[in-house]
């Protein structure tokens, strides 16, 4: 018993992290979406967006036997982030290439702002508790009860990881916006991440067993994950240089 419940505190650890990560990544989407706001506008929408995301994950926790049979839940995800995120840099480049005395693209009104939020929130939930049941399933069964179609040991494990990840999220929201107030440009680099994580849903639906494009155990390979975290990292990174060098150009 010692050695399943040393096993079990391992996996919290590193589903802790994984969660982090993953609302961080979140918390970076409802930033960038709310940033045109009004300040008092921000707070209501990112506290929707956060209340949201709550909501999502544990909707998403309790039916995700369901859901990982589903691959078209999966896609329409992975559809939803890509276009967000290809629609929202193309139309960045066409507001920087534009006449100075151009109109200013229109923005999107609070309520549809946070629509917005709610959709990115939903394709991250889906992301989440996918990566949170392919690590808690890899642990030996604790107590003879299911929850939701999962082992009640598992499923609390994942419940643990997904309220953490939670109270990380709603902390990394707010600093979030004030980064991307201080550099502009890293809301490019902010659309890039929600489109790699779009790629890892996409990445996730061609493995499917219902579509066998790809193998199903690729996604969770070290190669696919490795490089997936390097790639989000770059990207990271590379936006914030990029925003404390155009900083410095305007001093």
């Amino acid at each position: 018993m010692e050695a399943i419940l040393l096993e079990y505190a391992w996996v919290l650890v590193v589903l802790i992290v994984l969660e982090g990560l993953l609302a961080a990544d979140n918390a970076v989407v409802m930033a960038v979406m709310v940033k045109h706001l009004p300040r008092e506008q921000q707070r209501k929408a990112l506290f929707y967006g956060l209340m949201g995301a709550f909501v999502f994950r544990f909707a998403a926790l309790f039916m995700i036997t369901i859901l990982v049979n589903i691959w078209q839940i999966q896609a329409i995800g992975a559809i939803y982030l890509l276009f967000i995120s290809i629609k929202s840099i193309i139309d960045q480049r066409k507001s920087e290439e534009s006449h100075p005395d151009a109109k200013k693209r229109k923005q999107s009104g609070f309520w549809m702002t946070v629509v917005k939020v709610e959709l990115a929130d939903i394709a991250f939930a889906l992301d989440s508790m996918l990566a949170a049941v392919a690590l808690a399933v890899t642990l030996p069964k604790l107590g003879n009860f299911d929850i939701g179609g999962i082992n009640g040991g598992q499923f609390m494990v994942m419940l643990l990881g997904g309220i953490i990840g939670l109270v990380i999220m709603r902390f990394a929201a707010r600093q979030f916006v004030g980064l991307l107030q201080k550099f502009p440009s890293l809301e490019t680099a902010a659309f890039l991440i929600v489109g790699w994580v779009g790629v890892k849903l996409a990445v996730l639906t061609l493995s499917h067993p219902g579509l066998g494009i790809l193998d199903e155990s690729f996604p969770h390979s070290t190669l696919w994950q490795v490089t997936f975290w390097i790639v989000l990292v770059g990207i990271a990174l590379s936006g914030y240089l990029v925003g404390v060098r155009n900083n410095k150009k305007k001093e």
